[in-house]
């Protein structure tokens, strides 16, 4: 089993309310940017009008606070989720929508909750991805699988009110769309609920809705987090027939993981994505397997360019941030070619992570309603999405290899400023041209780069 020491820096330690200075807006006027679709006019503020200098003003000041969704740093042979949620400040979201308005963003209230949404919807991704066309016409017929621990009783309602909110299909257990079983598969011996982890698996059911609107959800609920029961319900997933199967969770590394990969991550011809993990710099598991996607995470800001859209390494501190680095135990795959690392290295693709640029989420069992979360908890799912809407693996395949293929090209954005700590070979922290560790080879530009073909 894997242990852990006070020490150790890939080890997430309670977390705490840290400041992130939000961009300033006034940039945002001048570019003209749209309205996301069913944006309420509420997200806003209030409605009396006030200089650009202002708001810019306003925003150097306003911070964004959250704290971490599933509790405290987990024991010995347990894994912890990669989400974190907004209780504070402004997102950059609400900057956007104040900014074209020309008034003052509102502040998130200390109740973290809204009667509105605060964070980017599926239009934003959709357009921030180049998502659009295919997110309308693929995905149906696949199913998209969702590991986490424990239940989360509101689990269908709360997705039900996501997809409402903003147009999207709706996708219950009656019509077949949405279905909620255990580590074992039953649907009636589901886990103990959980407060804590019931944030993460709404956060994860919404971004697969947001990117896939037309696929099936699959969540397994493993009984615990507890390495063995994640991994378990990941089998089972993939037992089920789901292709795509998104992990949301992670812990230090150890020499025990290689007996995990083969145990339950070892799956080909299903794409299984694993978050890179929200404690900055370093390598966890189970982003670190040779058989997964890592996915990083990035700070994502509309701007006036071509795509409408800019991204950089997502870091807020010392101890908050895209994790990435060179895996101490797990080898390298053949499909990964960069010459610093001998073993494997994190993270092979990246998406929206920053909660300053956070996503809405809907959630009554942890929270209250409406809130904006981050964390790469929201880049893995939505990269098991973007797999889903290209289409089934290819039976012997591991779907991981697929981005590099398509490595150089206007298929992925290539992610190039900003870094999640400190390291002696600058790409494993740092990012660049081309592939580095933060980011990988970027993120999605369409789906090609995530198709077999």
């Amino acid at each position: 089993m894997r242990t852990t020491t006070p020490n150790s820096p890939h080890i997430r330690g309670r977390w705490r309310r840290v400041g992130s200075a939000a961009a300033a807006t006034a940039a945002l006027v001048i570019a003209g940017l749209g309205t996301a679709a069913h944006a309420s006019a509420d997200t806003a503020g209030t409605s009396h009008k006030v200089s650009s200098k202002a708001i810019a003003a306003q925003v150097a000041k306003a911070h964004v606070q959250y704290t971490r969704a599933c509790g405290a740093t987990p024991k010995k042979g347990f894994a912890a989720c990669n989400a974190l949620r907004v209780t504070g400040g402004t997102t950059a979201f609400m900057e956007k929508q104040a900014a074209l308005k020309g008034i003052a963003p509102k502040t998130i209230k200390p109740s973290a909750s809204s009667d509105s949404p605060t964070g980017y919807g599926p239009s934003d991704l959709q357009s921030a991805y180049g998502l659009t066309s295919a997110a309308s016409a693929n995905g149906s017929g696949e199913t998209v699988a969702i590991v986490d621990a424990y239940d989360d009783p509101n689990a269908e309602s709360d997705l039900a009110t996501y997809r409402s909110q903003y147009g999207l299909p709706a996708c219950t257990s009656g019509s077949g769309c949405f279905s909620k079983v255990g580590q074992d598969g039953s649907s009636s011996n589901l886990p103990t609920a959980d407060s804590g982890w019931a944030g993460e698996e709404s956060l994860d059911l919404d971004m697969v809705s947001a990117v896939c609107p037309n696929c099936n959800i699959l969540l397994v609920e493993a009984s615990s987090a507890s390495e063995a029961d994640l991994g378990t319900a990941v089998n089972e997933a993939v037992k089920l027939g789901a292709k795509f199967v998104s992990n949301s969770y992670g812990g230090a590394e150890s020499s025990s993981d290689t007996t995990y990969d083969s145990s339950y991550y070892n799956h080909p011809g299903v794409a299984i994505t694993a978050s890179a993990g929200d404690s900055a710099y370093g390598a966890e598991y189970p982003a670190a397997s040779q058989y997964v996607t890592a996915v990083g995470g990035t700070a994502l800001s509309k701007d006036s360019s071509s795509r409408g859209w800019s991204e950089s390494v997502w870091h807020t501190s010392s101890t908050e941030g895209t994790g990435s680095g060179c895996s101490a135990n797990d080898p390298k795959p053949s499909w990964q070619t960069d010459s610093g690392c001998s073993n494997r290295m994190i993270a092979d693709v990246s998406a929206v992570a920053d909660p300053a640029t956070g996503v809405s989420v809907y959630d009554t069992y942890q929270a209250s309603g409406w809130n904006t979360y981050g964390g790469t908890s929201a880049s893995s799912p939505i990269i098991a999405s973007v797999y889903a809407l290209a289409g089934t693996p290819g039976s012997g395949d591991y779907p991981a290899q697929y981005p590099y293929n398509a490595a150089g090209t206007s298929a992925l954005n290539d992610v190039t400023s900003g870094s999640n700590g400190t390291c002696s070979t600058s790409y494993f922290c740092t990012a660049g041209p081309g592939y580095d560790g933060p980011t990988g080879w970027g993120t999605p530009e369409g789906i090609s780069a995530f198709s077999a073909s």
